[in-house]
């Protein structure tokens, strides 16, 4: 992993972040709606869990571009206590895990493409876990958090229906404004007669 660089030499990490085997409650966000009255991991659960998804973001290349890391490192980062992952297990059913991310601000640009990418690394790669199924949504902190998990429902529904990771390349895309504000097409936005 690329660490911060530093005009002192050396990465310029030195205690920024903590260890993979840590799990230090006030250095990751506390579980929100999406994990609320579901088995939520800590300790040495959510250590684990985290360890092999820092080995399958690292596989399935989730990197977060601002700090040009694997995700799975922002749980670690001192400098955003409140931002990364968090995992749930199903009340009803613990071979389904749920998890909410937490982008590091309200208004972080990665944070659809950041959630897509964790969904196709977790169900991908799923005979590396437990999981029959890894639900992802994000923390509604973001702005854009509803339409973000709209689009991570119909993935999970494709997901749940054909048995595999689907790679639609309009699941990636973020969603337009005027889905966002459940609007159609029409004259003046975006048409089929628009020339753009």
């Amino acid at each position: 992993m690329v660490g911060f660089p530093s005009p002192f030499g050396g990465t310029g990490d030195d205690g920024l972040f903590d260890g993979y085997d840590e799990f230090v409650p006030e250095h990751v966000p506390d579980p929100g709606a999406f994990l609320d009255g579901h088995r939520v991991l800590s300790g040495a659960d959510h250590v684990t869990f985290h360890e092999l998804t820092r080995e399958l973001f690292e596989e399935r290349t989730v990197y977060d571009m601002t700090f040009d890391y694997n995700l799975a490192r922002l749980n670690l980062d001192t400098r955003h206590e409140n931002a990364g992952y968090r995992y749930a297990e199903e009340r009803d059913d613990p071979t389904v895990l749920r998890a909410e991310f937490t982008p590091t601000t309200p208004f972080c640009p990665q944070t659809h493409t950041l959630a897509v990418g964790s969904v196709r690394a977790w169900n991908g790669l799923s005979d590396r876990h437990d999981y029959d199924l890894v639900r992802v949504r994000v923390a509604r902190t973001h702005h854009r958090s509803d339409a973000i998990n709209e689009r991570l429902e119909t993935l999970e529904d494709e997901l749940r229906s054909t048995g595999s990771v689907p790679h639609d390349p309009g699941a990636d895309a973020e969603p337009a404004p005027a889905e966002r504000a459940g609007r159609t097409e029409g004259p003046g936005r975006g048409g089929p007669d628009a020339p753009l």
